[in-house]
C-alpha cells in the first residue's frame, strides 16, 4: 500500500512504546502507516499486530538516528513524522499535517503543538500519599510504605509549547519572547528551533538534509539539527497549530533517565560537530549563515539558563559577535548568493558589519542598586540587542 504519512518511533529501552504506537494507530484518520524500530531491546509489553504497523528489530543497539534512518528507509511515503516513544497525539493529527503540507510546500518542517505528558503518579498503597512521575524505588515521605505506579497516560494541557530556540551552545531551549510577538490567529507560525522529539518532513528533505547524521552519535542534538538544516538551506519550520503531540519529559535520571548511555566525551563530540556544521558555517546545503537566522529571530534575550546566555544577552556578545564575523565570511565566499539577497536583507548584512544604531545611556549610580539592578536588565530587553554604551 502506498501511505501517504509514515510515523516513524525509533526506541530503545522504552517501556512506553507500545501505549505510543497503539495510540498513534487509534488517532489517524488517514493513509497513515507506523514503523517501530526497536534497538536491541524488544517491546515490553509487546506491540500488537496491525495492518498499518512495520516492526524492525535489530539484537545490538544501533543508535536512535541509525534507527530512525533504517525506518525512513522502509517507507515510500511523501511525509515523515518522527516521534519519540513516549508520546501521544491527537486525533486526525494526520490529516492536518497532510493540509499544512499540501499548503506549505515540502521545505517546511511541521511541528504540532506540544504538551507535557502526564505518564503516571508514584501512589503510596498505606496512606495514598500521591507524587507525579518519577524514577524508582521510592519510599512514600508520609510513613515509608514502598509507593507504587499508577498509570495516568494524559496531556497536561496546562504546560503548552509552541515556539523554541538554541542558545549561543545550540543547545534547545523554549522561546517565551516570540510566544508574546506571534498572534493567536496564525496557523503556522514561524520557530526558529525545535524541541527534537518529534518533527514532520518530507521524505525528500529527510534524506536531501541528512536528518539523521550519524556523525552525531547515537542520539541528541536533532533539534537545533532539524531547525538549522531546514532555516539555513532556504526551507522553514512552523508550528500546526491545528494539532497536538504530547510528549514525556525524562530528566530526573535513575530509571526516569535517557534510554542511550552517552558520555561526556559523546556529548561533547556532538557538540563540536554541530558548531562545525552550522556555527562555522561549513554545511554543504546551506545558502544562509547562522547569523543570518539569529537576526531573522531578533531579539533572542530570553536570560542565561543554566549558565549558558541567549545571543542577544550581554553576555552571549562576544559568541554572537564570532557568528557574526563568520556570517560575513560566509557572504564573501558565496558572492551568487550574496547577490540574491533581499535590499531588508542586504541592509541586515550591513548591521552585521558595523551596527549604525546604538543605545547611550546616563547614570551617576548614585540609586540604591535594588533600583539599578532591574533597570538595567529591563533596558537589555527593550533594546533588543543594540548595543549599549
Amino acid at each position: 500500500m502506498q501511505y501517504d504519512l509514515a510515523v516513524i518511533i525509533p526506541g530503545r529501552n522504552e517501556e512506553f512504546i507500545s501505549k505510543t504506537v497503539e495510540g498513534v494507530l487509534k488517532a489517524k484518520r488517514g493513509n497513515t502507516e507506523v514503523i517501530a524500530g526497536l534497538d536491541e531491546t524488544w517491546a515490553n509489553p509487546p506491540l500488537e499486530d496491525h495492518p498499518d504497523l512495520t516492526i524492525i528489530h535489530y539484537s545490538e543497539s544501533i543508535g536512535q538516528r541509525a534507527m530512525g534512518n533504517r525506518c525512513v528507509s522502509l517507507t515510500k511515503a511523501r511525509l515523515i513524522m518522527k516521534l519519540d516513544a513516549h508520546s501521544i497525539v491527537s486525533e486526525g493529527f494526520d490529516i492536518e499535517l497532510l493540509k499544512g503540507f499540501e499548503k506549505l510546500g515540502k521545505d517546511v518542517v511541521q511541528v504540532p503543538v506540544l504538551y507535557n505528558l502526564h505518564a503516571f503518579d508514584r501512589v503510596c498503597p498505606k496512606c495514598k500519599h500521591r507524587i507525579y512521575q518519577g524514577p524508582e524505588p521510592i519510599n512514600c515521605e508520609k510513613c515509608g510504605t514502598t509507593m507504587t505506579r499508577e498509570m495516568i497516560w494524559k496531556p497536561r494541557f496546562n504546560r503548552k509549547s509552541e515556539f523554541y530556540r538554541f542558545d549561543t551552545t545550540l543547545h534547545f531551549q523554549y522561546n517565551g519572547i516570540r510566544k508574546k510577538k506571534v498572534s493567536n490567529d496564525e496557523i503556522y507560525p514561524e520557530t526558529m528551533s525545535i524541541q527534537g522529539s518529534c518533527f514532520v518532513v518530507s521524505r525528500e528533505k529527510y534524506w536531501e538534509w541528512n536528518l539523521g547524521d550519524e556523525n552525531y552519535g547515537s542520539w541528541g542534538n536533532q533539534g537545533s539539527q532539524v531547525a538549522c538544516s531546514a532555516w539555513l538551506s532556504g526551507g522553514r519550520v512552523v508550528t500546526n497549530r491545528k494539532c497536538w503531540y504530547s510528549h514525556m519529559f525524562r530528566t530526573q535520571g535513575g530509571s526516569f533517565g535517557f534510554p542511550y548511555p552517552q558520555s561526556g566525551r559523546q556529548v561533547e563530540n556532538a557538540r563540536k560537530y554541530s558548531r562545525k556544521l552550522f556555527i562555522e558555517n561549513t554545511w554543504s546545503k546551506q545558502i544562509y549563515p547562522l547569523s543570518w537566522l539569529i537576526e531573522k529571530f531578533r531579539p533572542l534575550n530570553n536570560g542565561a539558563k543554566n549558565g549558558v546566555p541567549d545571543w542577544h544577552d550581554t553576555e552571549g556578545k562576544k559568541m554572537l559577535d564570532y557568528v557574526n564575523k563568520k556570517g560575513i565570511e560566509f557572504y564573501e565566499r558565496h558572492p551568487k548568493i550574496t547577490a540574491r539577497l533581499s535590499e531588508r536583507q542586504l541592509n541586515t548584512l550591513g548591521k552585521l558589519q558595523k551596527p549604525s544604531v546604538g543605545i547611550l545611556t546616563f547614570s551617576d549610580c548614585s540609586t540604591d542598586e535594588s533600583i539599578l539592578a532591574p533597570c538595567r536588565k529591563q533596558l537589555v530587553k527593550a533594546v533588543e540587542g543594540l548595543p549599549i554604551v
